[in-house]
């Protein structure tokens, strides 16, 4: 609107100016070399303006050709600037895509057109690394890293390519050459994972702390591995500088109350000064928000010089605490176990091993230590361990699905800080059958032939029960029921081992007709291992014993 309105003032201006000089009526006369010319004052002045008009026009003409050459040279670098633009598009949406060929094909034109540009060169890495070319990439990484512009995603491309070919000096170096310019979470994780790959705890914390500093990470995550690290520190010096050990478990615990390898470590150290009341409340707080058997081993052997009924009454102290977790049950188990109470040690694991429940490793293996030491019954052992065999895992400290012992700050695997976590490992996939004849028949065969097994044949209207044996041991009949493990079909077929001390007899009834009508129930996945029978045991499992079975 407000360019209309200025176009009209500025016609109705001329048209005023016009009419101004119509009526106001003039002559010119000019003599110019023999010639004279005689004209009015509006003709002489629209020859003027034609004049004007005639001039600029010819120095425009003037001026462009005089332009021309450069223009030319303009207009072609804009044509390979378009041209190169859109191969990098190109080329970068190939990336994307996975389509190498057409990557590499884009990034060769864009280095035609484009040889300059930084995108030029990360076209060029990028598309070398989809197509298997560390050698391109890395050269290409190499020029950017020459760049002041680029060199931090040239050190970045080089340090990842350093990673790929196992090169971890060569990484680190240039994570450390990134990191003095400019602190990135890339660089400074790569920085801390390098110390505490390496066991250099206090580094990696001094590294952590200027990464928090920096806000490279998040509060919550910086407190936690500062937590680890510092726990890290004081299990080293606990045995040196205890005093020191136990200020860093300390202020661990101020970041991570709930770490339980720090609360153990600091109960530890706490009795170790006779300071045993803080060390005991320290323990019932952490067990409260998490029940560990680690820490109940600590709080049982806070005393050193207590007795086996003494064990027992702090383990129910500690057991009301969370009274309806397995963990309170089963150190109240074994705790009564050791004061030889098997009636208290049974009742206390008498709700995690009912007929609706699932006992797990543990409690099986406990069950068998408490058959075998209160009533020796050799078959009701065989038949927990058996159990023990197919039980669900008990958790476990787990890292990159590794499963260890005893916590660490850093994974085994990766090298990654504060990976372990306490957890339950995956099941294994079992094979329900119902004869021990069909199991040792189903090992020795291929497991192939396992996953395809026949249709379950229907068991007959009534049932007569199996001749018993004449001697033998009575696990046969306990165990006839429990589901078998089989091998997975890369594994080679394994023999079935006689149990030590069976008799022929006990041969003979696995042999009986019972176990000839019944046939395979259903099959759900091979097996990794075959079924496992330990035998006749005449000492308790230990506790590495159990950690073999996960």
């Amino acid at each position: 609107m407000i360019r209309v309105l200025l176009f009209l003032a500025l016609l109705a201006l001329a048209a005023f100016g016009i009419v101004w000089i119509l009526d106001r009526p003039g002559e010119i006369d000019v003599t110019w070399l023999g010639y004279h010319v005689e004209t009015s004052f509006a003709v002489g002045l629209a020859i003027v303006a034609l004049a004007a008009v005639a001039l600029a026009l010819l120095l425009w003409l003037l001026g462009l050709v005089l332009r021309l050459p450069a223009s030319l040279r303009r207009r072609a670098h804009a044509r390979r600037r378009a041209k190169g633009h859109a191969a990098l598009s190109r080329g970068m949406i190939a990336v994307g895509a996975g389509d190498a060929r057409l990557a590499r094909r884009s990034s060769l034109e864009a280095d035609r057109y484009l040889a300059a540009e930084p995108l030029t060169l990360l076209l060029a890495a990028q598309a070398a690394q989809l197509s298997g070319d560390r050698a391109g990439a890395e050269a290409a990484f190499g020029k950017l890293a020459q760049n002041v512009e680029t060199r931090l995603l040239g050190l970045r491309g080089l340090h990842v390519e350093a990673q790929r070919r196992g090169d971890h000096e060569a990484a680190i170096h240039f994570a450390q050459e990134a990191h003095k310019i400019a602190p990135l979470p890339w660089s400074a994780k790569a920085v801390l994972d390098y110390h505490a790959g390496r066991s250099q705890w206090e580094a990696a914390l001094a590294a952590l702390e200027s990464h928090i500093a920096a806000k490279l990470v998040d509060k919550k995550t910086g407190e936690r591995q500062q937590a680890v690290l510092e726990t890290a520190i004081a299990l080293d010096k606990a045995q040196g500088e205890p005093e020191e050990a136990l200020r860093l478990v300390r202020h661990a615990l101020g970041h991570a109350p709930d770490l339980v390898p720090a609360v153990a470590l600091a109960a530890r150290l706490y009795a170790r000064k006779g300071e045993l009341r803080r060390a005991a409340k320290l323990i019932e707080s952490a067990w409260q928000r998490q029940p560990h058997p680690e820490l109940a081993e600590v709080y049982l052997d806070l005393r050193p010089g207590d007795s086996n009924a003494d064990r027992l009454a702090k383990a129910r102290a500690l057991a009301r605490l969370m009274p309806r977790d397995p963990e309170s049950r089963m150190i109240v188990a074994r705790a009564a176990l050791a004061a030889r109470d098997y009636p208290a040690a049974r009742e206390a694991m008498a709700p995690l091993v009912a007929e609706d429940e699932r006992p797990s490793v543990r409690m099986c293996l406990i069950m068998a230590e408490l058959e075998d030491a209160e009533t020796g019954d050799e078959g009701k052992v065989r038949q927990w361990l058996a159990k023990s065999a197919r039980a669900p895992r008990d958790p476990a400290w787990m890292a990159d699905g590794v499963v260890a012992a005893n916590w660490a700050p850093v994974s085994p695997v990766t090298g990654r800080l504060d990976a372990f976590v306490w957890q339950r490992p995956p099941d294994r996939l079992a094979v329900e059958l119902e004869s021990d004849d069909w199991a040792r028949r189903a090992i020795e065969a291929p497991a192939r032939q396992i996953a395809h097994a026949p249709t379950p044949v229907p068991e007959p209207a009534s049932h007569e029960p199996a001749p018993a044996a004449a001697s033998g041991p009575p696990a046969a009949e306990s165990i006839d029921a429990k589901p078998a493990e089989v091998k997975p079909a890369e594994a080679k077929p394994a023999e079935a081992k006689p149990v030590a001390g069976e008799t022929k007899a006990a041969a003979a009834e696995v042999e009986a007709p019972r176990a000839l009508k019944a046939g395979p129930r259903a099959v759900i996945f091979p097996m990794p291992a075959p079924p496992d029978d330990p035998g006749l045991a005449e000492e308790p499992p230990e506790e590495k014993d159990r950690v073999g079975l996960f």
